[in-house]
């Protein structure tokens, strides 16, 4: 009997484990909140750029160094900085999160008096790549060591790129960014509307045509010493942020089947440009689309359920 008691009670015990298990997993794989209209709109990238120009003023104010970051991340409440190398003391009124890792601020702070710093011209190329639930997401493109590769279904792929391209282009984070599609993507497929008309899209036949156009462009740049340079130039030039000596930071866009093999074929590449790829490249950030509209973002590592070709 008293057996007969011990296994029920077992059995209860191990029915009541399974149902908390099973529970768990359920809570655990429940869909994140939806962003809102004033995260995916518009808007939000004005909370961006005046967040990135607060950050430059204070850098400016004190005498530091611009953190050297890679992705920014946006909800209503709160705008936060990922670190790509971890700094605890953050310049007020942003604080430090996560070891250092992370800096934020909240978007009412940014109303508040203090230093604005100039057009953001190191992050110019910080870009949105999507939403994390509540959050939308941006990654610094020029941050990537070589090229950044996006696969996945053509049409999933496309959209993307179009989006990152288009907002690169209008967005007051790129406002001094340029672009230039490379090959086929240069014949008008990519983009329509007013995106495809301002000069700084540009289109060049191979990618080794766009590279020397800029090569050739920047042998009139003014040189450190120059009154010309920006005061945030000054400012990054010797640290570990990337610098373009006064320029403004470019974006190639090109076809994976159209991407030269050869070695040294990409030497042409600045510091502080981004390469594009919509197609597999064996190195660099490799990013996949998948037909749901969620973004593996490779090696960064940053959860994205909607990519920005989603938000239309």
């Amino acid at each position: 009997m008293i057996w007969y008691v011990l296994a029920v009670a077992l059995g209860l015990a191990l029915i009541g484990a399974v149902a908390a298990l099973i529970v768990t997993e359920r809570r655990a794989r429940a869909p994140k909140p939806a962003a809102s209209a004033a995260v995916v709109g518009r808007e939000a990238l004005d909370v961006v750029n005046a967040g990135l120009r607060r950050l430059t003023g204070e850098c400016l104010r004190s005498g530091r160094s611009l953190p050297d970051l890679y992705a920014v991340v946006y909800s209503e409440e709160r705008l936060g900085l990922l670190l790509a190398g971890a700094e605890e003391a953050a310049p007020a009124p942003w604080t430090a999160e996560a070891d250092g890792e992370r800096w934020t601020i909240s978007p009412d702070d940014l109303h508040r008096p203090g230093p604005e710093g100039e057009p953001a011209l190191p992050y110019a190329l910080t870009v949105t790549v999507g939403l994390d639930g509540p959050d939308r997401v941006l990654v610094d493109l020029s941050r990537a060591a070589g090229p950044v590769s996006v696969t996945g279904p053509d049409a999933e792929v496309r959209s993307l790129v179009r989006a990152v391209v288009a907002e690169a282009l209008s967005s007051p984070v790129g406002a001094l960014a340029e672009v230039t599609l490379v090959g086929s993507l240069a014949g008008g497929g990519l983009l329509s509307g007013d995106e495809a008309r301002t000069s700084r899209l540009h289109t060049a036949a191979s990618l080794e045509e766009a590279f020397a156009r800029v090569a050739s462009a920047s042998t009139g740049a003014p040189g450190p010493g120059s009154p010309d340079v920006t005061q945030i130039f000054r400012l990054i030039e010797g640290s570990s942020r990337l610098a373009v000596q006064g320029e403004a930071p470019h974006l190639f866009v090109v076809d994976a089947s159209q991407l030269p093999r050869r070695e040294g074929a990409l030497d042409g590449l600045r510091r502080g440009d981004a390469l594009l790829v919509l197609g597999e490249v064996p190195t660099g950030w490799r990013w996949r689309a998948s037909a749901g509209g969620s973004l593996d973002t490779g090696p960064l590592g940053l959860e994205i359920t909607r990519h920005v070709g989603r938000f239309a």
